[in-house]
């Protein structure tokens, strides 16, 4: 394995001014630079990591933690991110946790092995999150990607609350009155913002909130969605419109309205969430709540490199939300005349 005095011997130049090269100090000529580069690219020279750190004392690597690959928007999420940390020349350390709180201390642990210089994450138990916060005060750089209530923690996410409370209000105005939320924010573990949002919506337009239109999934999964909204519309009196907490439900959602033949959005109005790709393309087209992934992976690692390079004396923590968009396509609309 080629050391940096093999090229120092080659080029007949010092150990010091071939290391300066490597790192593009700009005390070397340009030409000399470029003379080392080729050299090195030469003897197929690798810098020596476990050197540089001793060096720098950063790793130049960022653990990135989510909580299932599978999904969509996660998936073009840990994407952007990877690609926006790229940029500012950092490595990300990818891991995948369920929802269950060992996994998610387990993969944190790991990150704090490999010396990460920070941390971003989507939390596995939105109302415990007493391990993060002990990893901020010990001087870690920690960022949330998702979030409502995380006191001493830097957020920076999507404002779910208000695209709930939007979308809502999107079906109030187009005549509903009866509008379910299929969702999982009344799981202990799970973010309350959508839920909140909703209820806020009813409560501004002087509507019920009824517990027998709210329905939980069993899983994040299109099926997942298909059972709940059968469920929910085997009701005695059934919504007319609903909001389904992510676009996965939501596709199994306009299944089950295909499959029992309900018109959408004649007989049931459906507005999902996440606006990922597959939504412009059911039948029919989606409604759906945007997401932007890019503007989310920028915001949260500027942030997070804004605290490693703080990291001596972190500024006090803030949550940053990022507004949300309404994408209506032909999912939603006006529903037949009817008596409620």
């Amino acid at each position: 394995m080629a050391r940096l005095k093999d090229i120092a011997a080659r080029t007949g130049l010092s150990v010091n001014t071939v290391s300066l090269a490597l790192r593009d100090s700009p005390r070397i000529p340009p030409d000399t630079r470029s003379r080392i580069r080729e050299v090195a690219e030469a003897l197929d020279y690798t810098p020596n990591f476990a050197a540089q750190v001793l060096h720098t004392q950063q790793t130049m690597t960022v653990g990135l933690l989510i909580p299932d690959i599978t999904n969509p928007l996660l998936a073009r999420v840990a994407h952007c991110t990877e690609q926006e940390l790229r940029r500012f020349g950092y490595v990300t350390l990818l891991a995948s946790a369920t929802e269950l709180e060992t996994e998610e201390r387990r993969a944190l642990n790991t990150f704090r092995a490999r010396q990460v210089d920070g941390i971003l994450m989507f939390p596995a138990n939105h109302g415990r999150l007493d391990d993060v916060r002990r990893l901020r005060a010990g001087g870690m750089p920690v960022v949330l990607m998702a979030g409502e209530d995380a006191a001493g923690l830097d957020v920076v996410c999507m404002d779910e609350y208000d695209g709930a409370r939007r979308a809502t209000e999107h079906m109030i105005a187009a005549g509903h009155r009866r509008i379910g939320l299929v969702d999982n924010s009344d799981v202990t573990r799970a973010n309350p913002a959508k839920r909140n949002g909703y209820r806020a919506a009813l409560a501004e337009a002087g509507l019920p909130d009824l517990p027998e239109l709210v329905v939980p999934p069993s899983g994040d999964s299109a099926q997942a969605g298909y059972a709940a909204l059968g469920r929910m519309m085997a009701g005695p009196v059934p919504p007319t419109a609903v909001l389904i907490g992510d676009d996965r439900l939501a596709l199994g959602g306009l299944h089950w309205c295909q499959v029992h033949g309900l018109a959408v959005p004649g007989d049931l109005a459906v507005f999902g969430y996440d606006n990922i790709e597959y939504s412009a393309f059911s039948a029919p087209p989606l409604s759906s709540v945007d997401n932007p992934s890019e503007d989310l992976a920028q915001m949260a690692v500027a942030r997070l490199l804004m605290l490693i390079a703080s990291r001596d004396a972190m500024p006090p923590p803030e949550v940053l939300r990022i507004p949300p968009e309404l994408v209506l396509r032909a999912s939603t609309g006006l529903p037949k005349a009817r008596k409620d």
